[in-house]
């Protein structure tokens, strides 16, 4: 673990509190990277991951989203400047095309479809 991670105290329910995650951009993007290729991992998978990873009871879906759209920014535009798809971190994977987010993310659920089909095919 490169990072050290930060863990808050919030409420759960009335009267008990529980470890929230607050993962950076690195540790979404580190875990994205283990999804398997051409398959389709909803992010609430991810986020239990990191959350076990780091020992936290949860982790915090607001912060995720918000890195999601960051690394699709940034693996768009390194697509787009003629980087092999095996270069940049494969957010495709982890968004679902037919959600609200796919539609905000840099190049649309048209992107998210075709590198799953892509990695289906194997190129």
């Amino acid at each position: 673990m490169s990072e050290i991670p930060r863990i808050e105290p919030r409420r759960k329910g009335r009267s008990g509190t529980q470890a929230m995650l607050i993962p950076s951009q690195k540790m979404v993007a580190e875990q994205i990277r283990f999804a398997p290729e051409g398959v389709l991992t909803e992010a609430g998978v991810l986020r239990r991951r990191l959350a076990a990873q780091y020992g936290a009871d949860a982790c915090c879906p607001v912060t995720v989203q918000r890195h999601l759209r960051a690394i699709a920014d940034l693996s768009v535009g390194e697509l787009e400047k003629g980087e092999p798809p095996s270069m940049v971190t494969p957010y495709w994977r982890i968004v679902d095309p037919a959600s609200l987010l796919a539609k905000r993310l840099a190049g649309g659920p048209a992107v998210i479809h075709e590198r799953l089909a892509a990695e289906r095919r194997g190129k």
